[in-house]
């Protein structure tokens, strides 16, 4: 695959899968505009993307909660850079919680920052997107395509992000714009440790994870990372609408 001239904005490009996300492309040529609210962690991925990259990346300091901040983001990567071809939506937060659990405080907070900020930044993308008939890739979660409990509202913030991915690939395919997700189920982050998992518990947890995974073992950032790099390149120019599940065969596994 090859992103040489084409640039790339990724969300919550801090850590994570959206880190692994931008050094991924980094190295197979694109440039890449990062986003997170980490300034310091943000910089050090930036560094790791113009170590291994062809072009300096853009680091933008932001909060995709705030319709400022993604106003910001978009117009700034189109002053700098003229142009934008892929907007990958990975800024995402988790918690747990069942109905008679969660607050709405705590639902409201998940809707803001799983839904309603990835609608706000996408509407303000997609008409770059179709000047350079790009493509939109987000992060969802298997907890989107299966049933969990304990993690309601995550489940249904997830689901929801499913059905506005196909419903704005039906919108935009008469523009040739694409629009994906990829569905990971366990991946090492620090996702489950901002849950408040301490180092045993994390590491009971992941070796429990590895029996709900057909492949006998939980998945890696860069593992995501492909896959996205996947349905954003042209190898991919006929998937849109598409969930593709990068988790080790956990969505085909009974439920346990």
């Amino acid at each position: 695959m090859d992103f040489k001239g084409k640039v790339v904005l990724i969300t919550g490009a801090s850590s994570g899968i959206g880190a692994a996300t931008a050094k991924y492309l980094a190295e197979l040529g694109a440039t890449v505009v990062l986003t997170g609210r980490n300034a310091e962690n943000l910089n050090q991925v930036g560094s790791q993307c113009e170590a291994v990259g062809k072009a300096k990346p853009l680091l933008i300091v932001a909060d995709v909660t705030k319709e400022a901040d993604n106003a910001r983001v978009i117009e700034t990567t189109i002053a700098k850079l003229g142009k934008l071809d892929v907007l990958v939506n990975n800024a995402g937060k988790g918690t747990s919680g069942s109905i008679e659990t969660t607050s709405l405080a705590e639902y409201d907070d998940i809707m803001t920052t799983n839904v309603r900020a990835v609608f706000n930044l996408t509407q303000l993308a997609v008409p770059h997107l179709i000047k350079s008939k790009g493509n939109i890739v987000n992060v969802s979660s298997v907890a989107g395509t299966r049933s969990f409990a304990n993690i309601l509202a995550y489940c249904v913030s997830k689901s929801a992000l499913d059905q506005f991915t196909r419903c704005t690939a039906l919108e935009l395919a008469p523009k040739q714009v694409r629009v994906n997700s990829v569905n990971p189920a366990v991946i090492i982050t620090d996702f489950h440790k901002r849950l408040g998992m301490d180092d045993v518990a994390y590491e009971a947890y992941l070796k429990h994870s590895a029996k709900t995974h057909a492949l006998g073992r939980v998945g890696q950032a860069s593992e995501v990372a492909s896959a996205i790099a996947f349905l954003a390149g042209d190898t991919a120019s006929f998937i849109t609408g598409m969930q593709l599940c990068v988790d080790g065969g956990k969505n085909i596994m009974c439920p346990r």
